[in-house]
């Protein structure tokens, strides 16, 4: 069996931001692409003797196979499960390395684990979640004893009035949600300056890799969880990069699915076109589990139409262990160039995908590379503003639009903005409806040159099955007084066309994690976990958080 090399000596240390970060970023500062923005953070990264970890944990890297197996046994109930991650969380989320990435327990776990444990008992078993303890992003709804903030003081106190689609399925399927996940504020759509993971409500939380070190956004609190086995598996969401760039970066598998496959509803939007919920998990399995259970049509949600017919309530069946034989795998190698050590890497994982059968097409770059920048954020403008003010005049007792949001923050700042601003918020606020000539245009620009001239395009030119390229570099040092470092990143052609991405762990860069990307057109879910499947099973790139103050270099 191939293993990863380890790479984390072999080249200087860049710094690498979420996708959608950078491009705030860009479009906002310089306008110049993203490869070209400097690498400044690793220099800032300080060569401290690792202390002592947490001590051993008795359901590390337990999967939602090994935990059913336990429950079924008799092992373990529901309500132990519960209990051994609450006492996790304590350890080394609250104390300990203090990762901050739960910002809140939910305190119904033990009594819907005692429920799940009962009917378990009367033989009615609802599935592979049954009984099994799953995190949430602080964006997504639940009409519970839990708050739904995206990290944010203004909404505190005000309660949604009904459970998202996602909390839904999760319920019927048997879950405990746990608890809800820290973010970046807002999902980092509040500022071209932020720190990725920092919420005013939450503070900051850290990559159990390298605790000095970004866990990238801005599913951030979800991808930190998952990796230091917190949960089983947890739920973030994505508009550009929020679930793929904390996968890479935090060492886990992260799935961005297809528009429409999973309903948007009650989770707090930035943009309806681009935005989805999606799995982060340790393994390619769990994650497949956890998007079947997801997976539906919602009548509050028109996009999930099509998921009726194209959709699928177990994606366990389409991993195949040899699933990179044959498959035709197009290389994006316009998304390269950010970091030496991180390109040496994909290239070592290329030759070996070769050996196992994979037919590489190389180069296959979409011809649309580079061009929808602009136009992406033209869209996320309008509709943050549109989308955020219909969620807001429907939940009881927040503010009631994005510009009395704004005015919170203007009257929180020592809370709010104590170290980056509001800018996005206040470019957004100036735009106008949905009907503008100016926002119709864009969204028409960013399908064509992400869908006909970009991804389908590609994929028809070399007869592809997906495209790959590198998910992200190394992590970059958490930086509050100038925000995030960025450069890389390979979300934005999946992001904007509506397209599914899955990143899994290829292996270590400086001893931090980095993620491969395989995306493709829409509803190619199924193939794109069979090649997951297939690599991860070959090259085995995972390895388990040490929770070191910091890498040495």
């Amino acid at each position: 069996m191939n293993k990863t090399p380890d790479f984390s000596k072999s080249h200087a240390a860049q710094s690498t931001a979420p996708p959608r970060r950078q491009f705030l970023r860009t479009s906002l500062l310089t306008g110049i692409s993203e490869a070209l923005l400097p690498a400044c953070a690793a220099a800032r990264a300080l060569p401290v003797s690792a202390a002592a970890g947490p001590k051993p944990f008795e359901l590390d890297e337990h999967t939602i196979g090994d935990l059913q197996k336990a429950l079924e046994s008799g092992e373990l109930t529901s309500q132990s499960l519960v209990r051994k991650y609450l006492a996790r969380v304590e350890e080394i989320d609250k104390n300990g390395p203090a990762l901050n990435s739960v910002i809140e327990i939910n305190p119904d776990a033990l009594a819907i684990a005692d429920a799940l444990d009962r009917e378990r008992q009367e033989k009615r078993v609802r599935g592979p979640l049954h009984g099994v303890p799953v995190l949430i992003k602080d964006n997504i709804d639940t009409a519970d004893h839990m708050q739904t903030t995206a990290g944010s003081l203004a909404l505190l106190g005000s309660t949604p009035g009904k459970d998202s689609f996602v909390a839904r399925k999760l319920r019927e399927a048997g879950a405990v949600i746990l608890g809800k996940t820290n973010l970046s504020e807002w999902a980092n759509i509040r500022s071209s300056h932020s720190t990725s993971g920092w919420s005013g409500r939450g503070g900051q939380t850290k990559n159990p890799y390298a605790l000095d070190r970004n866990p990238c956004g801005s599913s951030s609190g979800s991808g930190a969880a998952v990796a230091a086995s917190l949960c089983a598996v947890a739920v973030g969401t994505e508009t550009d990069g929020s679930v793929v760039c904390p996968a890479s970066a935090n060492g886990i598998v992260g799935i961005k699915p297809t528009l429409g496959l999973i309903s948007r509803s009650g989770i707090i939007p930035i943009a309806h076109s681009q935005d989805t919920a999606g799995p982060m998990a340790r393994t390619v399995r769990d994650a497949a589990i956890l998007l079947g259970a997801l997976a539906g049509v919602d009548p509050g949600d028109d996009a999930t139409g099509s998921s009726a017919e194209r959709g699928q309530t177990d994606y366990t069946k389409f991993l195949d262990p040899e699933g990179l034989r044959g498959a035709r795998i197009g290389v994006a190698r316009k998304y390269f160039g950010s970091n030496d050590a991180t390109d040496d890497l994909m290239n070592h994982l290329l030759e070996e995908m070769r050996r196992h059968g994979a037919v590489v097409v190389d180069p296959a770059d979409l011809d649309s590379h580079g061009k929808f920048d602009a136009t992406e954020f033209t869209v996320l403008l309008y509709e943050l503003k549109a989308d955020l003010n219909r969620y807001l005049a429907g939940r009881p007792g927040a503010p009631r639009s994005l510009k009395e949001i704004i005015a919170f923050n203007e009257g929180h700042k020592d809370q709010e903005m104590p170290f980056f601003g509001q800018d996005v918020f206040l470019r957004a606020e100036a735009k106008g409806p949905l009907t503008s000539k100016e926002y119709l245009g864009a969204l028409q620009a960013n399908h064509r040159l992400s869908r006909n001239e970009g991804i389908d395009a590609l994929m028809d030119r070399f007869r592809l099955d997906a495209i790959m390229a590198p998910t992200a570099g190394p992590t970059w040092v958490n930086d509050h007084a100038t925000g995030d470092h960025s450069v890389g990143g390979s979300s934005n052609a999946a992001a904007v066309a509506g397209y599914p991405d899955i990143s899994l762990p290829a292996g270590f860069v400086f001893g931090l994690p980095v993620g491969i990307s395989f995306f493709g057109r829409a509803w190619s879910e199924p193939a794109l976990l069979k090649i997951a499947y297939g690599f991860e099973q070959a090259f085995k790139a995972r390895k388990p958080p040490q929770f070191l103050p910091s890498i040495p270099l």
